[in-house]
């Protein structure tokens, strides 16, 4: 005999199905609760000024700005329109120079003359040229090769050699004349 089995019936109701009148009518409500809400947000907002295109007097990068804020950046910098990136290079070169922002404003121009003129046209140069003036700057004393007939040792801050090159070369040279 097989056991008694009830059967368990599940009925699974069906989501109702909404009428497309009710559909639009529901999409055209809220489109209208939107624009009104666009609306009052444009009357809060001031009024947008006029943009123009502004050339900064250091790199010649163009941006484009409002009036305001062109008058803003030139009662800072002493009339000089400058972008963004140049002043916070002259912001930074004033912390340095004990807060002398006409001394930074007039040695970041120079640099970017300098640069505009040279670094544009010969770049590897002036990055050798760059370098040149980080290493006086560094150490003022140059770098000696660390010989061991050095009785005052070497000095720290400048560049130093360990040792020549030249040996292993000169080795190197003599094994290929030897396997030739």
């Amino acid at each position: 005999m097989a056991p008694n089995m009830e059967t368990n019936t599940v009925t699974v109701n069906k989501p109702r199905r909404l009428s497309m009148e009710s559909l639009q009518r529901t999409i055209s409500d809220i489109s209208l609760e939107l624009s009104k809400e666009a609306i009052d947000a444009m009357q809060q907002l001031p009024p947008i000024s006029e943009v123009e295109d502004a050339n900064c007097e250091c790199c010649g990068m163009s941006e484009e700005c409002t009036p305001e804020y062109i008058n803003q950046i030139r009662a800072k910098f002493s009339g000089k329109l400058v972008c963004g990136l140049c002043a916070e290079a002259i912001n930074e070169e004033t912390e340095k120079n004990g807060g002398k922002r006409d001394e930074a404003l007039i040695e970041h121009i120079s640099v970017c003359v300098r640069f505009n003129r040279f670094g544009r046209t010969h770049p590897v140069l002036y990055q050798a040229e760059a370098m040149r003036e980080m290493l006086k700057k560094s150490s003022g004393v140059r770098g000696k090769s660390m010989s061991p007939r050095d009785k005052s040792g070497p000095k720290k801050g400048g560049i130093e050699r360990s040792s020549s090159c030249m040996p292993a070369i000169a080795k190197e040279i003599g094994d290929r004349a030897m396997v030739n």
